[in-house]
């Protein structure tokens, strides 16, 4: 007896709204990674805990979940039988160090503004991806998109004067401005550097993006272990010891950074940058709700002042990409 085969049209359907669900799923998971992000890190991360030991864990749980996805698709031995040294070092080892200098940056800033402020901060990492982009890969912007980072700047701007001339004493306000904001305004200078590499890398040397993930991860960490020899961090390892400060709690933070950063390749693959867009708009919303609910702390007036024009700005970028004009005959 034949066994009577599904019509094609409805296996495309059915195919189809199985990878929309996944890609909602993905968007949802990594706006409330996004959102959360700051708040689990200032709440979690105790101060006696190092920078380095911090940044190396959560490298090695990066490592980690990308070998399970490349487990999980079967690609592992694959890229395993054409991986070579060499191939690694050019692609992802410049990338990879800066991205361990950022992650060390970030995480001395999670400690010192609060949640919301250093998500919006944070954005101003779109400003400088399109400026590295434009130098290194000669992607232009559209007068709509050049708008709207000025937009961004602007609201780097308000936040850092409402940062600096706060009700505290001018100790703290000079502590959340050296140790706050400039490192969440370098992060994002490295930060838009480094993506501009690894789209070079993705686009000329056609490398995986967990592939590329585990590179820069291993060789990160072998940056950050180098540092260690000089730095305070170090000093202070070796004195009271790799895990100094932390608990069972701290490893939340460590995992759900993990997973965001497996999570942005994600959505950037297969739900595009337009809608990567709207879970960063979505998830200041997020920052500032959680933050009010759990801290007990509204938003500033210079925090509500700048959250329109980051929202717009994200927007507006978003929406109006640079359209290459067909020449005329």
């Amino acid at each position: 007896m034949a066994v009577k085969s599904r019509p094609r049209g409805k296996q495309n359907s059915e195919d189809h709204q199985s990878h929309k669900s996944r890609i909602w799923l993905y968007l949802t998971l990594l706006t409330l990674q996004y959102g959360a992000q700051p708040l689990l890190s200032k709440r979690f991360t105790g101060k006696g805990v190092t920078v380095t030991s911090s940044v190396l864990i959560c490298e090695c749980a990066k490592v980690l979940c990308a070998l399970i996805l490349m487990v999980k698709e079967g690609s592992l031995g694959r890229l395993s039988k054409e991986w070579t040294f060499i191939g690694s070092l050019t692609s992802s080892g410049l990338p990879a160090a800066i991205y361990a200098l950022q992650n060390s940056l970030l995480q001395l800033s999670y400690r010192n503004l609060d949640s919301l402020t250093f998500t919006m901060l944070n954005q101003t990492k779109l400003f400088f991806t399109a400026l590295f982009m434009y130098l290194i890969l000669r992607q232009k912007q559209s007068l709509q998109q050049i708008g709207a980072l000025v937009l961004l700047i602007i609201a780097a701007f308000l936040l850092s004067i409402g940062e600096s001339s706060g009700h505290g004493s001018r100790v703290d306000s000079e502590q959340k401005f050296f140790l706050g904001i400039i490192p969440v305004i370098a992060a994002s200078v490295l930060s838009g550097l480094a993506s501009s590499l690894c789209q070079w890398a993705s686009q000329v040397k056609k490398r995986s993006s967990y592939l590329m993930t585990i590179e820069m991860s291993a060789i990160g960490s072998l940056c950050m272990l180098a540092s260690t020899l000089k730095s305070p961090d170090g000093k202070a390892i070796r004195q009271q010891g790799f895990f100094s400060g932390w608990t069972i709690l701290t490893l939340i933070p460590v995992f759900t950074n993990a997973v965001g950063g497996i999570l942005v390749g994600l959505v950037t693959t297969q739900a595009g940058g337009v809608r990567k867009g709207f879970v960063i708009v979505s998830a200041l919303i997020v920052t500032a709700l959680l933050q009010y609910i759990f801290d007990g702390i509204p938003p500033s007036f210079y925090v509500l002042l700048s959250l329109p024009l980051v929202v717009t700005s994200i927007i507006i970028y978003q929406r109006h990409p640079y359209q290459v004009k067909e020449k005329k005959l």
